[in-house]
Order: structure tokens, then sequence, then C-alpha cells
């Protein structure tokens, strides 16, 4: 949901906590999105960072277009959308990006091909030092690889973090290029820095405090994605 005119107002819950994105990497001169939607999320990180570069990705020309005339998406010399296939533009040449929000995920359709061991590897590849990749990941029925999804992501990155969006069933997945060097209450802090600074609508540092959990131990339920396996997985997701 976007509120044309009005960038800052992220509507629904899961957008907002995406933002934990910046208690991570609070200054981030290069960000992608792959997935536009309305734009809701590349025009607030626009307005609240506006000296970095933002490109997202978007398979679908037809959903930018319509961002544009009915969303009040625009671009204009620091963020740029690019009609393309996100992993197609992930294992490209290119520059690196401090931050990846992955948000090509449906409630009940993964592109599978955006969830592999593979994939993710690419996309740790283009971060970086102490960048992070954010997976807004459905836990519900309607995703039976919600597990294997998670588990995928712990083999992928050097460290993962689950935030748990309140009267949802979205989760906030955030993979590290390299190991945290941050406790809990650094981490925290950081984000109310971020939150004062930005002048965030929302209490990003509660956020953080209150749903920040590192998975430390890797979760043995699901199997991990492959490109090999992309078959079987497609067979599960029909069940």
């Amino acid at each position: 949901m976007v509120w044309p005119g009005d960038p800052l107002r992220l509507e629904l819950p899961y957008t907002r906590m995406a933002m934990v994105a910046l208690a991570f990497v609070p200054r981030p001169e290069n960000i992608l999105a792959v997935g536009l939607g309305g734009g809701a999320i590349p025009m607030f990180l626009r307005r609240v960072l506006p000296d970095t570069h933002i490109d997202v990705v978007e398979v679908d020309a037809a959903v930018v277009e319509a961002a544009k005339e009915y969303c009040g998406f625009q671009e204009d010399v620091l963020l740029r959308a690019h009609v393309a296939d996100g992993r197609a533009f992930i294992e490209a040449d290119g520059p690196p990006y401090d931050v990846i929000i992955l948000d090509a995920y449906g409630a009940d359709h993964i592109p599978l091909h955006l969830a592999t061991r593979e994939f993710l590897g690419a996309a740790r590849a283009r971060l970086t030092r102490g960048g992070v990749v954010v997976g807004n990941v459905w836990e519900s029925a309607a995703n039976p690889l919600y597990d294997a999804m998670v588990r995928t992501y712990q083999v992928s990155f050097h460290g993962l973090s689950l935030f748990e969006v309140p009267s949802s069933t979205n989760r906030i997945l955030v993979g590290l290029e390299g190991p945290l060097r941050l406790t809990r209450e650094e981490l925290v802090a950081q984000a109310r820095r971020v939150e004062r600074e930005r002048g965030l609508p929302f209490h990003l540092g509660a956020m953080v405090a209150q749903r920040y959990r590192p998975l430390t131990r890797r979760l043995k339920r699901g199997r991990v994605l492959t490109d090999a396996g992309l078959g079987q997985a497609d067979l599960f997701l029909d069940e």
C-alpha cells in the first residue's frame, strides 16, 4: 500500500520492519531493491537517505508503469528503476551494494530462482564489506518452503537475524556479509541514532530491541534450496 505524495508513510508493517537494515548499515551509499510493487520502500529510502544511490529491479515493465502512474513513484538521478530479472541483474557485473532488499517473495508464490543457495551466494558477493541482504519471507501455511528458505539463508551468509513482524506472518531475514561485531545493545543504540538523525516516523530502536533474534543455531528443519533441486521445490509448492 502506497500513499502518493507521502513517501514517509510506510503503511504495511513489514515495510517498516525492513528498515532494520539501517541499524546494521546506518550510512549506506548504494542500495538495491529487488521487487518494486508500488514503490513504497525505495521512495521511503530516497526521502530519508537523500545522498544514497538506489537501484530497483522489477521483472515486469507494467508494474513500473503502474507505480509511476498510480503510486507516485518517480525516478531521478539517484533513484533508478531497471526492468530485468533480479537474479540476472545481481549476477551481472556491476557495483557493490551496502544493502540489498529482496521484496520479490509472495505469501503463496516464491520465485524459486531467487531463493536458492546459489542466488543468495551471488547476492552476498555483490555486498560491500559489512553489507546486508534483507529478505521479506512469509511464515504461513501458504508457504511450505519457509523452513527451507530460512535454512538456505543460514548456510548462505556469515550470520542471520530474524525479525518477526507484529500481527503478521511476515518475517524479515537479515543476512550478513561478514561477522556481526555489534552487541545487541550496540545494535539497538545504532537503530535509535538512525531514527533520530534521519527523522524516521516510527520507533526503529524499539523495533530492534523488541524483535531482534539472531539465529545462531543452524535450523534442522527444511532443506537447503539449490538450483539443482528447483524441480522438487516446484512440486512441493504445488502440494
